[in-house]
C-alpha cells in the first residue's frame, strides 16, 4: 500500500471475497453511487448509453443529468421488453441493465441482451443487486461489468456503505481502480470489516428471505386490497400494487408494526416503502406501488402484520 487513498488491507480482502463470488475482478467503492459514478465515467463523451425505464433512483436521476449536459446520448428501455433493448443497442456503447430491476421488479433476457450489445460494440453493466451472486451470475451470463450496492443485500445488516464493481478483462479492470483513486471513493477499513462479516451469512440469509418472499407473495395475490403482486419468483424483493389508490398504500406502509417504513432494502429487517413518495421517481412507477424487501424474521409475523394494515384498506 503506497498512499491511503489507493487501496488498504481490508478493502483488498473485501474485493477478494467479491470477486470470487462474482467470478471476476473486484472494486470497492465508499458507495454504490461511487462504483455507478465510475463505470459511467468510462463512457465516451456524447456515447449512447441504453437503461431501464425505471432503475435505481440515484442512477435514474445521474444518467438523465448528464443526458441533459450532453455528456451522453441516452436510450429509455423497458428491458424485459427483449426486442426493444435488441434494436435500442444500435450504436451504444454502454448497455445498462437492472435484473430484477428497482421497483418494477421487470426480468430481462440476460443472455440475448448481453449478446445484442456485444454485437454493437457495447459494454454491458448489470446490477445485481437485487439478485445478489447466490441467484445470478451475470458475468458467466457474459456481462462485461457486475455492479453492487453492497450497502444492500452483500452486507446485509444496514449499517455500512459500500459498493463495488466486478470485471473480467484486467485492463478495464484497472480503468475502474483508478477511477476510484482519482474520485476519492475508497471505502473505510471499518465498512469494508463490516461487509465480510456480512457476507458470511449471506446465503442462508437469501435462503430465508426468498422462502418468505415465495409465501407471503402467493397470499398476497389473494388479498382484495392488491391488484397486483410483482414477483419474478425468486429473490427477496417484490413489489405490490394496492386497488384504493397511493392514499391506502402510505396507509399500508404506516400501518404496519413489524415491517419497517423505510427506503432501503436487502437487510434482515423487512422493509416496505411507496416509492412514489420521493418526487425524483420514475414516472413510470405506478403511485400505488408499495416496494418489499423481505428479511429473516418469521413469516407468519410478517405475513399477519402486512395483513392487519391490508386489511384496513380494502375497497368497502
Amino acid at each position: 500500500m503506497e498512499y491511503a487513498r489507493y487501496d488498504s488491507p481490508t478493502s483488498h480482502a473485501l474485493e477478494d471475497v467479491i470477486g470470487g463470488l462474482e467470478g471476476g475482478l473486484a472494486t470497492v467503492f465508499s458507495s454504490g453511487m461511487a462504483a455507478a459514478n465510475a463505470a459511467l465515467d468510462l463512457v465516451p463523451m456524447g456515447a449512447v448509453v441504453v437503461a431501464p425505464s425505471a432503475a435505481y433512483t440515484g442512477v435514474a436521476i445521474r444518467l438523465r443529468e448528464l443526458e441533459g449536459i450532453g455528456r451522453i446520448q441516452l436510450r429509455v428501455v423497458e428491458v424485459d421488453d427483449t426486442a426493444a433493448v435488441i434494436a435500442a443497442c444500435a450504436g451504444a456503447k454502454l448497455l445498462w441493465l437492472e435484473s430484477p430491476t428497482n421497483p418494477m421488479m421487470q426480468v430481462a433476457d440476460l443472455p440475448t441482451c448481453i449478446a445484442a450489445a456485444h454485437a454493437n460494440g457495447a459494454l454491458v453493466l448489470v446490477d445485481n443487486t437485487f439478485a445478489t451472486p447466490v441467484l445470478q451470475q451475470p458475468i458467466a451470463l457474459g456481462a462485461d461489468i457486475v455492479m453492487h450496492s453492497v450497502t444492500k443485500a452483500l452486507s446485509g445488516h444496514s449499517d455500512l456503505l459500500l459498493g463495488a464493481l466486478i470485471a473480467t478483462d484486467p485492463e478495464l479492470s484497472e480503468q475502474i481502480r483508478n477511477r476510484r483513486v482519482l474520485m476519492g471513493a475508497l471505502p473505510s477499513a471499518f465498512d469494508c470489516y463490516l461487509a465480510l462479516r456480512g457476507i458470511r451469512t449471506l446465503a442462508v440469509r437469501i435462503e430465508k428471505a426468498q422462502a418468505t418472499a415465495q409465501l407471503i407473495t402467493d397470499l398476497l395475490n389473494q388479498h382484495p386490497a392488491v391488484c397486483r403482486v410483482r414477483y419474478p419468483g425468486s429473490g427477496t424483493m417484490a413489489a405490490i400494487e394496492i386497488t384504493s389508490g397511493a392514499e391506502a398504500a402510505d396507509a399500508v406502509c404506516s400501518g404496519t408494526r413489524l415491517w419497517a417504513y423505510a427506503t432501503s432494502l436487502g437487510g434482515v429487517e423487512s422493509l416496505l416503502e411507496r416509492r412514489r413518495r420521493w418526487p425524483l421517481e420514475s414516472e413510470t412507477v405506478p403511485l400505488n406501488l408499495i416496494r418489499l424487501s423481505f428479511g429473516i424474521e418469521n413469516a407468519d409475523d410478517l405475513w399477519r402484520d402486512l395483513k392487519q394494515a391490508l386489511d384496513s384498506v380494502v375497497p368497502q
